[in-house]
């Protein structure tokens, strides 16, 4: 059963508008989470913003934003300050510009959305808009406000709808040239290549959600089932032993993996 939508407004295009309704593509509600607790009296901790200076608990209608502008001076904002620089709409998706599909780097990806149209009347106006974008090879961009932050997004058709992607801002993304400039651009030996494409191709699968699977929240529903029924905890997995083979040369550790890779290996 999907759930139920976390954010509806409206796709706006020119003057072309449509009703939709956004939920996050991504879930983390079937992770294993703990609460902290007082181990010596098995009660919840809570916790509580106090004054750094005083130690007392602050009211929730005395709490404000502060930009530190030296050691303990900072500049503090109120409400209606903060209010009016956002967008004056946080209920409108409006289409600013289009750019390619394949201009905007992975890197600036950040968080993913279903976005659907929120009754019959708007799927025209909807799959028209989609449908264009997929034609013409782009994406659109746009301001919203989410996550109580303005951000711009992308939105990008998939299937019978769009993602809606929350792009990371400009001062998140560092320069690759910073890291990536001191490595070496020569090409390696054609004999290295054959090898590591060999490796490669013996290693190669259709890419498959199980490829994301996490062996430790498995362990952890083992362990809080066993505890439920007063069972002794499952045994600690044994990490697998290394090889400690000193391979210094490329080619003969290259060599090697392949030889195992083969059945009987």
């Amino acid at each position: 059963m999907a759930p139920r939508p976390f954010w509806k407004g409206y796709l706006k295009l020119s003057l072309v508008t449509c009703p939709v309704t956004m939920t996050p593509a991504i879930t983390a509600s079937e992770k294993v989470s703990f609460h902290t607790m007082n181990a010596r009296t098995g009660n919840r901790v809570v916790s509580r913003y106090v004054d750094a200076v005083s130690g007392k608990p602050v009211r929730d209608g005395d709490e404000a934003k502060g930009y530190p502008r030296g050691e303990d001076d900072y500049v503090v904002l109120e409400d209606d300050e903060l209010d009016s620089v956002a967008l004056e709409s946080t209920r409108t998706i409006d289409i600013e510009t289009f750019v390619p599909a394949d201009s905007i780097g992975w890197i600036w990806y950040d968080r993913p959305h279903f976005l659907s149209p929120a009754d019959r009347v708007g799927e025209e106006a909807f799959s028209v808009i989609r449908e264009a974008m997929a034609a013409t090879g782009t994406v659109g961009i746009a301001r919203l406000v989410l996550y109580r932050r303005e951000r711009a997004v992308m939105l990008k058709p998939r299937g019978q709808g769009l993602i809606v992607w929350t792009l990371r801002y400009g001062d998140e993304v560092r320069d690759e040239a910073d890291y990536f400039g001191t490595a070496t651009s020569e090409k390696p030996a054609p004999a290295l290549m054959k090898l590591v494409k060999r490796l490669i191709t013996e290693r190669k699968a259709d890419w498959s959600p199980e490829m994301t699977k996490d062996p430790v929240q498995d362990r952890l529903l083992e362990i809080l089932a066993a505890k439920k029924k007063g069972r002794k905890k499952p045994a600690k997995a044994k990490a697998k032993a290394g090889t400690a083979d000193n391979v210094v040369s490329i080619l003969d550790a290259l060599k090697r993996s392949l030889a195992t890779e083969k059945p009987g290996g």
